[in-house]
């Protein structure tokens, strides 16, 4: 039984439903940066120090690492609309109790549930879109639900600290309510219902090694990147990569796994979501982490300038939106990943050699640059990861490249973290005892990986993904 509905326009399926998508997918990845600036005043009132205030930022990325692996089977036993749904719902309530926390605990329960429910949206929502957009939309469905992941680390800062401080941290967790009510409404009158698509046993034995080994990866890779991580971070990040061994034994086994790995047999799945997508989500995800600390750390400016040239960069990230879709039919996937992976790096690399001198006009120019190429990147990678997906994969490789594109998000400041860290230990100190020469390293460090990556789609087939892009070989 086909799991698109025959009744509702092509017009619902591929523009109404990705935006539906992006509204809640903008809603999460919002709520993850927007209270960054926050931690101050929170720490404050729950009569906590900010350090011990993290954990309940770990219980979010904990309780997320463990409900991404089972999202695909909800999806496929319950219907994705639904679970969905739902999903938009359980987050609002979460940060509804966020803000009324009165206690460090109170907010670490709700940020538990937050987490999970968070966990369900970027596999789901992708399921939706994949559903329902045809190959020939498909671009432009990705591009429409990419944008939330591109805007939301850039913007949430800078609206965090404005409702911080004129509003209350509070704030920032209640924003989600308005959100969330328009999210629900979305979803219920234009997102088309279909039938679940399967009621396969439930893996219990996967989804505890899933789980595990995630959860643990993603924890190490956060405390590696904390000023605190030392040898126990890197144990917790070993015990998560052994388990993962496990877990990809016993899924490649059992009889009903929890996740289908049948799915990285298919090339333009596998690079877009391992090893060279990985690295090219590292390189793109490392830069919004290291420009403000370049700003304020290294040249010193204030947050009204910091945050100045940060809204610069945003307006790159937003530009290319409308000229991805042109450049994929016009050059093709493989091209576009070769050639503005190539600029991308080149343009990371060169924050290396910002300094107090250089001409604001110069240092604009390089971070529209720089958003732009990240904005193409982000889309075309996450775009030719489905080109080749058939209907019966779709589940299981939604539900994979959203939990390696978490891994390559925090592994992106990780990486970053990490070189600044050597850096300081093994380069004589700064005559100013700054860290410009530490954050300098960093960005070339992780411009020679974004370099590699770009390189790597050279092995891609000349016609990758031509259904989706339109691209015709001349």
């Amino acid at each position: 039984m086909s799991s698109i509905p025959s009744s509702p326009l092509p017009f619902h399926r591929t523009r109404i439903v990705p935006a539906v998508v992006a509204v809640a997918f903008f809603m999460q990845m919002l709520d993850s940066t927007i209270i960054a600036t926050s931690l101050p005043a929170m720490a404050q009132a729950f009569a906590t120090d900010v350090v011990t205030l993290n954990v309940g930022f770990t219980a979010y990325l904990l309780a997320m690492a463990v409900f991404i692996p089972p999202a695909g089977w909800l999806a496929d036993r319950f219907g994705a609309r639904e679970v969905f749904l739902s999903a938009i719902v359980l987050f609002t309530l979460a940060s509804i109790a966020c803000g009324y926390s009165g206690s460090l605990w109170e907010f670490t329960a709700a940020r538990l549930f937050q987490g999970a429910s968070a966990a369900l949206m970027t596999p789901v929502g992708r399921q939706l879109v994949l559903r329902g957009a045809p190959k020939a939309e498909l671009v432009r469905a990705i591009a429409t639900i990419t944008w939330p992941a591109l805007i939301a680390p850039v913007i949430g800062p800078l609206i965090g600290a404005w409702i911080t401080t004129h509003a209350g941290w509070q704030w920032n967790f209640f924003i989600n309510l308005p959100l969330g009510l328009l999210g629900v409404v979305l979803v219920a009158f234009f997102v088309p219902h279909a039938p679940a698509e399967g009621r396969r046993p439930f893996d219990l034995v996967g989804f505890l090694l899933t789980g595990s080994a995630l959860a643990l990866t993603l924890a190490g890779l956060e405390l590696s990147s904390a000023s605190t991580g030392g040898a126990g971070s890197l144990a917790v990040l070993a015990l998560g990569v052994l388990i993962g061994f496990v877990a990809i034994f016993h899924l490649k086994r059992t009889t009903h796994p929890l996740l289908d790995l049948a799915v990285l047999k298919v090339p333009t799945f596998a690079f877009a979501t391992l090893s060279a997508g990985t690295a090219g989500r590292l390189a793109v995800n490392a830069t919004p982490f290291l420009l403000p600390l370049l700003f304020q750390v290294g040249l010193g400016l204030d947050a009204v300038e910091t945050g100045s040239l940060i809204l610069v960069y945003f307006l790159g990230n937003l530009l290319m939106k409308s000229v991805t879709t042109p450049a994929l039919r016009y050059l093709g996937f493989r091209t576009v990943l070769v050639a503005n992976g190539l600029v991308a790096a080149l343009t990371i690399g060169a924050f290396a050699f910002i300094d107090g001198q250089t001409p604001r006009l110069l240092l604009f120019a390089l971070l529209i640059a720089c958003g732009l190429s990240r904005s193409m990147q982000f889309t075309a990678l996450t775009t030719i990861a489905f080109a080749d997906v058939t209907p019966a994969q779709r589940s299981a490789a939604a539900t994979i490249s959203a939990m390696l594109q978490q891994l390559a998000q925090l592994l992106g400041v990780a990486v970053a973290a990490a070189v600044m860290r050597l850096s300081s230990y093994f380069a004589p100190p700064a005559a100013d005892g700054g860290m410009l020469m530490d954050i300098r390293a960093a960005f070339l460090c992780v411009a020679v990986i974004g370099f590699v990556s770009a390189l790597r789609f050279l092995a891609l087939p000349a016609g990758a993904g031509a259904e989706v892009s339109g691209h015709q070989r001349r």
